[in-house]
């Protein structure tokens, strides 16, 4: 067993310097009493630029709360991806998702890589395949219509082909999902589609059918692209400075508000027209007319309702991509028919339903509007007529309401339309003798 001896003078000397020193306090200078090198939390602070605040700098693919996702889309920069992908990605260490280390994920991306790769070998076959009929002799097909008939189906089927290759990559799910897709591929306007027809295809066929736009505008329809409409809200001064007028309906988006089928919108905010958002889910450019609708037009002379249009314009294109149409901003004298008319209400009538329809053009032949004009007039509008007079077809479709607001006089005025001073009021009906109350009959 080794001999304990007694301590040095100068270790003796060190500890009691370390128990009179004030500076003997910090627990890293007691640690490091004996060392010559400078302690890491004695150096001089490097210059390093301080850090933004994620608050003040929300990044779009982390950001979860809802409050920033509000401020967000009101820079025009939404969040990308659900809000549970965002959670999760804020833990993760921002390893490419093609390469995450999990081995039942790889082995599947390898069986998912082999299928595309066997679907691509049969495109290649079936593009071969096209070729070679378009060339051929209509005799040898069996007639010209044979021959059209058989080309159109090994279009389809390469279309489809095109789909099968790409459902199932997750890369692909996962750019559609971040809104990142690419409207020119077939995958993408399938999936987009696809989700249009789960969700918001069933919100507005319930919304056009329970308030009788099918059959009191149309007998009959079937939407095919996803109509979006917005307002720019109505800006106003006050003592504050500039001011957006009423936000409490529709969904904000940058410099606009995204109305909900069915939904009321404020007289000062449909002042002005409206821009649509129409996505449109097959190959190629299309030429469309749109058609701005009042059925519930008050007429006193027969006691009941008509028609009126507010908007009418054709030869509007559209495709996968091109999308936003602008109604203010179109061409008097090539699309424009019938200019903006504000939607208004008088006093004391039901609420007006004003449908917005999307007409395709058939074969995409321009309409002549020189033509067109002779039989369009606003009021006493028949869609039904314009439709058959011009072979359209009806693809898209919306719907907004109005009712009388505290703003729709000054409306009114500023558009010179009459009526804003008289109030509708409904006439009482005497019951028939025989069903009135008798009182005495009740003793």
């Amino acid at each position: 067993m080794a001999r304990c001896g007694t301590p040095s003078k100068q270790l003796l000397q060190s500890l009691r310097r370390l128990s009179i020193s004030p500076a003997a306090n910090n627990r890293h200078e007691i640690a490091r009493a004996f060392c010559t090198t400078i302690c890491k939390c004695e150096e001089a602070p490097a210059d390093v630029a301080p850090k933004p605040s994620f608050r003040r700098n929300p990044d779009p693919q982390l950001v979860s709360s809802r409050r920033l996702e509000r401020r967000l889309m009101k820079a025009n920069n939404p969040p990308i991806g659900s809000r549970r992908r965002r959670v999760a990605l804020q833990g993760t260490s921002g390893i490419p998702f093609e390469q995450l280390p999990y081995q039942c994920f790889q082995e599947a991306r390898k069986i998912l890589i082999a299928d595309r790769e066997e679907k691509l070998k049969q495109i290649e076959t079936d593009r071969a395949r096209i070729i070679r009929l378009r060339d051929s002799d209509p005799a040898l097909s069996g007639g010209e219509a044979r021959k059209r008939q058989r080309l159109k189906d090994l279009i389809d089927k390469l279309e489809h082909l095109k789909i099968l290759a790409d459902i199932n990559d997750p890369l692909v799910k996962r750019r559609f999902e971040d809104g990142l897709g690419d409207m020119n591929k077939p995958i993408y306007r399938y999936l987009a589609e696809r989700k249009w027809r789960e969700a918001r295809r069933l919100i507005l066929m319930q919304r056009i059918t329970q308030m009788k736009v099918i059959p009191d505008v149309l007998p009959s329809f079937e939407p095919s692209v996803d109509v979006k409409l917005a307002f720019v809200p109505p800006i106003t001064f006050s003592k504050r400075g500039l001011e957006y007028g009423d936000l409490s309906k529709g969904i904000r988006s940058g410099d606009f508000i995204y109305i909900q089928p069915g939904d009321f919108v404020d007289s000062q905010m449909s002042e002005n027209p409206c821009w649509l958002n129409v996505q449109s889910f097959q190959r190629g450019e299309k030429l469309v007319s749109v058609v701005v609708v009042d059925s519930d037009v008050p007429d006193l002379r027969k006691d009941g309702f008509d028609y009126r249009c507010h908007f009418l314009a054709a030869n509007i294109p559209i495709n996968p991509t091109q999308r936003t149409i602008n109604l203010s901003n179109l061409s008097k004298s090539e699309q424009l028919l019938l200019p903006w008319l504000p939607p208004h209400a008088q006093k004391g009538s039901p609420y007006h339903r004003l449908s917005v329809f999307v007409l395709q053009q058939k074969d995409n032949v321009p309409i002549d509007l020189s033509v067109a004009s002779r039989h369009v007039k606003s009021e006493g509008f028949i869609l039904r007529s314009f439709v058959d007079r011009h072979l359209l077809k009806p693809i898209g479709v919306h719907l907004f309401r109005t009712k009388w607001d505290a703003g729709m006089a000054e409306v009114m005025r500023r558009a010179g339309l009459e009526g804003a001073d008289m109030e509708l009021r409904r006439v009482k009906v005497e019951p028939l003798p025989y069903k009135r109350r008798n009182p005495p009959s009740f003793r």
